[in-house]
């Protein structure tokens, strides 16, 4: 017995197809503005010499974490990215996660708190978040090249889309996570929904929140090294052609990089999140 073979792949391409033609207008200013913005990051970061911007992110992660070993940690640790010749590709990479992180908060913290919020709205997010989340990451490279071609655009498309779940999930669970009794004492005193969720919501749920931000940029990080395969470069596009020469101590010394600012985001973040 034949039975007929469901089109599922030539359905997604017809969905592509449709959205490149129909969307032009929307990519090409995304495009547009997300470039801008990563070019003027990258641009700003190098400006300042190695030395001073070492500096500032050690001083950062001291104000931020409040802790002395995070912050001999970030300053040995970029010294030493600095001391291997990596240092550019360092910052491009840096330049990214940041770009890519700022853009999926932007979308999943409003999101996270309408899913809260709304039963109907959570019934239809979380679904797809599954779906999202469970999907290789490999997958989120293909829909970026017909949107926005190869280079640092598509690249920071699919990290956006790949890092995004864990902070809509986390946004919604910190909020759903307030006691109902004080939920209660802000109605009793007359507070409308927008004062309760500025005041008393967002503010409780903030250390939930901020670690699926802590979340969102690992991903990002991980998913900006994949996309070197679409022309990320930075310190993925390091990795990318130590592979395709066989240069295994070059490799090494990009992989130990990446390391190096996973270990100083996430530390720093966690502290952070941590003092909420």
């Amino acid at each position: 017995m034949n039975i007929p073979r469901l089109p599922i792949g030539e359905a997604m391409e017809a969905v592509i197809d449709f959205l490149v033609t129909h969307c032009s207008l929307f990519t090409k200013a995304f495009a547009s503005l997300v470039g801008y913005g990563l070019d003027m990051a990258e641009a700003g970061l190098l400006a300042l010499p190695p030395w001073l911007l070492i500096l500032v992110i050690a001083g950062l992660a001291l104000w931020l974490s409040r802790s002395r070993t995070v912050t001999a940690f970030s300053l040995v640790g970029l010294l030493l990215i600095w001391n291997m010749g990596l240092w550019e590709a360092t910052v491009s990479t840096l330049a990214l996660v940041l770009v890519a992180t700022l853009a999926a908060i932007s979308v999943a913290v409003p999101l996270g708190v309408a899913t809260a919020l709304s039963r109907g709205a959570e019934r239809l997010v979380m679904p797809v978040l599954d779906v999202m989340q469970t999907m290789p990451a490999f997958v989120y490279l293909i829909p970026a090249i017909p949107f926005f071609g190869l280079g640092k655009v598509a690249a920071i498309f699919s990290t956006v889309i790949f890092s995004i779940p864990p902070a809509i999930r986390l946004t919604c669970l910190g909020i759903k996570q307030v006691p109902p009794e004080l939920s209660e004492c802000a109605d009793a005193f007359g507070s409308s929904r927008w004062q309760k969720l500025i005041k008393l919501e967002l503010p409780l749920a903030m250390p939930t929140i901020m670690a699926g931000i802590n979340q969102t940029v690992m991903l990002a990080l991980s998913m900006v090294v994949i996309a070197a395969m679409i022309g990320a470069r930075g310190l993925g596009g390091e990795v990318w052609k130590a592979i395709q020469r066989l240069e295994m101590g070059r490799g090494f010394e990009a992989g130990l990089c990446i390391v190096i600012v996973a270990v100083i985001l996430d530390r720093v973040l966690q502290k952070a999140g941590a003092r909420q």
